[in-house]
């Protein structure tokens, strides 16, 4: 019997609550792990980000079974939810910890989301340009433990329902083939 290999995402796509519900939902996926990321203050607490002033964002790091889904639909999906173009900012959340950014792990997923964006591009979905940030991984910090499952523990927050819910819907009506089976 061989061993299950994983492999790990880094994504910053605005609020963690949003990302983390939408990649949570996808087959192959076996834990997502919001944080923070690609800043200069160690051990950051959420407060601590919210001001803006640690130059951290905040992520997910998505631990997936690449035999399940690959590293190209994660950013397909990851692309597709949230808006690459705006800087520092998704939906009505403002502020250099909500920015749009991709930390890769080895040289194939630095290629991988180059490629992505090239396409994205070259596609004209998007009337600006992308501004996701492309980086290598860093120091990565879990978040403090209410952040963890926030849609599945919360759905009546007004949150959830107003941001969270449609970005599910998007989900569910694009990438049926993604989706795990409950």
């Amino acid at each position: 019997m061989t061993e299950k290999r994983t492999e790990i995402a880094t994504l910053a796509g605005g609020c963690f609550w949003c990302t983390e519900a939408v990649i949570q939902k996808l087959r192959g996926v076996d834990k997502v792990v919001p944080g923070y990321t690609g800043g200069h203050v160690p051990n950051p607490t959420y407060n601590d980000v919210c001001t803006g002033l640690t130059g951290h964002a905040e992520a997910i790091q998505v631990h997936f079974d690449p035999d399940a889904i690959s590293y190209q639909q994660l950013l397909d999906v990851f692309f597709a939810l949230h808006d690459p173009t705006t800087l520092n900012r998704q939906d009505a959340d403002v502020g250099p910890q909500y920015r749009s950014a991709v930390y890769y792990h080895d040289e194939a997923q630095k290629l991988t989301v180059e490629r992505v964006i090239e396409a994205i591009k070259a596609s004209g979905m998007y009337p600006s340009p992308v501004v996701t940030e492309v980086a290598p991984a860093g120091e990565y910090y879990v978040a403090e433990d209410y952040h963890h499952n926030f849609y599945q523990d919360n759905k009546s927050y007004p949150y959830c329902a107003i941001v969270i819910d449609p970005k599910i819907q998007k989900l569910y009506k694009n990438f049926q083939p993604l989706l795990a089976t409950p």
